[in-house]
């Protein structure tokens, strides 16, 4: 295959399922990960796609759809994010076996545990690329169907799969948090959600301030005892109020603090 043959059919594959990871480049077109790595920088670099670990995303140019673009929405709030990411990293003990969905909050914390010996179950794409190669990890994906704008496999294989498992922590995303509960905009995602909180013994929803006061297609849960929010600032207090009538728990995260030379 020549180079402008293995260019044609990734941009052709990426702007047919929106994402791909780099074992399935690889595997489509006979080659190594290091030339899939190099044909990603040349169409990233013309404005096809965007470069993330373990794969690429293609660009949407509709504002609308980068609002569901999991590339996009992995760089707002980057900063908090982090801050949030590192206080739910620190909850997660050696041992654990821990839920991750496919939120790019929980994408962030996701990088952290690398080193930690865990067992994760999830339906992201993204984070099941970024744990393929790491030994202290067992990584169980999840069946179902692939929504490529996200990056997440849904529907009731999924459902089905999760319903069959137990864990010790589910650590989810969300949209939005009103006095009302955890909102999000998927009705299959939520479907999915109310299974990995079903699973677990506790779940920690990773969301950062922008997501107060905002709602969206569906309540994916009520606030509950088994339920701990962690953020980068303190709730609304309409939203502390109710979490504490539910006997919830609330996290703030540190700041992140900028290295000095």
């Amino acid at each position: 295959m020549t180079t402008k043959q293995r260019l044609d059919l990734i941009d052709r594959y990426i702007r047919e399922h929106k994402y791909a990871d780099l074992h399935t480049l690889s595997s489509r077109c006979n080659t190594s990960l290091s030339t899939i790595r190099r044909s990603l920088d040349t169409l990233e670099a013309r404005g096809v796609l965007r470069r993330h670990h373990g794969g690429a995303t293609l660009i949407e140019t509709d504002e609308r759809a980068r609002e569901y673009d999991f590339i996009a929405r992995d760089e707002r709030q980057a900063s908090e994010k982090h801050s949030i990411a590192r206080c739910v990293a620190d909850l997660i003990k050696p041992g654990m076996t821990v839920i991750l969905d496919g939120g790019t909050s929980v994408y962030a914390v996701a990088k952290l545990l690398a080193t930690k010996r865990l067992q994760v179950i999830t339906n992201s794409l993204p984070i099941a690329a970024l744990f393929a190669d790491l030994g202290s990890l067992e990584t169980i994906v999840t069946g179902g169907s692939i929504d490529n704008r996200l990056g997440v496999l849904v529907g009731p294989l999924c459902e089905q799969s999760l319903g069959e498992i137990h864990a010790d922590l589910a650590i989810l995303g969300g949209a939005g948090v009103t006095e009302a509960g955890v909102w999000n905009h998927n009705a299959l995602i939520v479907a999915a959600q109310r299974r990995m909180m079903a699973a677990a013994e506790r779940t920690l929803f990773a969301l950062d301030s922008s997501k107060f006061g905002r709602k969206a297609l569906a309540l994916a849960t009520p606030f509950s005892p088994r339920m701990t929010l962690v953020s980068d600032c303190e709730p609304p207090l309409a939203v502390a109020n109710a979490l504490r009538v539910a006997k919830g728990s609330f996290l703030v995260a540190e700041p992140c603090t900028p290295k000095t030379a």
